[in-house]
């Protein structure tokens, strides 16, 4: 591993996000698991050791500690089908507190495209761990990630601004229900049951009253336990052209990297209405453009009218409040760690002292050295009082005198 940076202003994000690029061009920039793991083969290479990447149907992000952002963006660009070129003119790099308040805020749904969408935290989990799994999460990157992820918690206990259901798999939902007639008579194909597609699964089976929904997976296992779990139906991908042929409606959250739904699944078949949540498109181009097929997309989805909207809005500042809280804290921790070498440096000297009885000179009071209990307890009691005051003010030089004149001052040795 590279040696670690740990210093706030170390910290960088990179991304591309809905509010530049529209869900093709972020395509370019998805980032599936294989990919992921191979960028984290490469990251030694660019000089990077703490790093994780956020790639869903809004964004695709890295985050990391680096001497400069562009290391960052060259690693992320070895595993995507957009260029580096392109990626640094349509992204935004954030540095240091910036950096940080961002990454609260996308944690938070602040940041999302529906605002207030809670399954980003999910996704945050899901790189973070894949990252820390592979040596890529160090303590201080840990701890920043749990304070974020504590945020988020406390802002969707304490507010509204997740009120509701608000996400993509929701606003999903919400669209059939509001355009399609006589659900309960068609028949709907669900393809792709990881975390999005599960959400939608279980949104579609409490809002449509339907039950009429077969579930597709490359993992035939998954689908069939969620099938049987929520007393659906499910399919081999064997059987994928014959089931989207009979199909009424489609929806594909998968995240393969080449459309799975193809024009020869769709062409001479009853009208259809398919809606993609992945990033990258997963339906091929020439059969989004048939006749019979009406595609709608993540961007399409979020243009959804939204009637929580306004009372959700009006939860922000609140929420803003939480996240300045939770980064004052964590500011507060990282300046504290940063005291931790000069408070071990003068406890191993007061230490020295104390064996060596150099601070029994100091003192006509004390005829012999205290027990070793009550030393340590009082070497403690000294550093606790100095960390307290480097907290207050940083002066290393003058608290470092000080707590020596602490330890071998009369008035403390009890």
């Amino acid at each position: 591993m590279q040696h670690q940076l740990t210093e706030i202003s170390q910290f960088f994000i990179a991304g591309v996000n809905y509010r530049k690029t529209d869900a093709a061009v972020r395509g370019q920039f998805a980032i599936n698991k294989d990919q992921y793991l191979q960028l984290l083969s490469l990251a030694p290479q660019y000089g990077l050791s703490e790093l994780f990447v956020v790639s869903t149907c809004n964004r695709t992000e890295i985050y990391g500690f680096a001497e400069d952002a562009s290391k960052l963006c060259e690693l992320l660009t070895t595993q995507t089908e957009g260029s580096l070129e392109t990626f640094c003119k349509l992204s935004y790099i954030k540095q240091g507190g910036k950096a940080i308040e961002h990454l609260f805020n996308v944690a938070a749904g602040l940041d999302s495209q529906i605002l207030g969408d809670y399954e980003i935290v999910g996704q945050i989990k899901l790189a973070v761990k894949l990252s820390k799994e592979h040596d890529f999460i160090g303590c201080y990157l840990e701890r920043l990630v749990n304070s974020v992820l504590q945020s988020s918690k406390q802002i969707k206990t304490e507010t509204q601004l997740s009120g509701g259901t608000v996400s993509v798999s929701f606003a999903a939902v919400q669209y059939i229900k509001e355009t399609i007639t006589n659900i309960a008579d068609k028949k709907i194909v669900l393809l792709g049951t990881g975390k999005i597609g599960r959400n939608t699964c279980k949104n579609m089976v409490d809002y449509l009253d339907t039950k009429n929904i077969t579930l597709i997976n490359r993992t035939e296992d998954k689908a069939a336990e969620l099938a049987n779990e929520l007393g659906l139906l499910s399919a081999s991908m064997n059987d994928l052209a014959a089931q989207v042929k009979d199909a009424d409606i489609i929806l594909v959250a998968t995240n393969a990297t080449d459309p799975v739904i193809l024009k020869s699944h769709v062409e001479n078949t009853c009208k259809k209405l398919i809606i993609d949540l992945s990033i990258p498109y997963n339906v091929e181009i020439a059969a989004q453009q048939l006749p019979n097929v009406t595609l709608i997309n993540v961007d399409e989805l979020s243009k959804i009218k939204d009637v929580t909207l306004q009372r959700r809005e009006a939860e922000v500042p609140k929420a803003k409040a939480i996240i300045l809280e939770h980064i004052h804290e964590f500011v507060l921790w990282h300046e504290m760690r940063k005291n931790v070498p000069v408070l071990k440096a003068v406890k191993t000297k007061l230490q020295g002292m104390h064996a060596c009885k150099l601070y029994c000179s100091a003192s006509q009071d004390i005829p012999s050295p205290a027990s070793p209990v009550n030393a340590q307890e009082k070497i403690q009691k000294v550093i606790n009082g100095m960390a307290a005051k480097l907290r207050v003010q940083n002066q290393h030089g003058c608290q470092y005198i000080e707590a020596i004149n602490d330890f071998i001052a009369p008035g403390l040795n009890n």
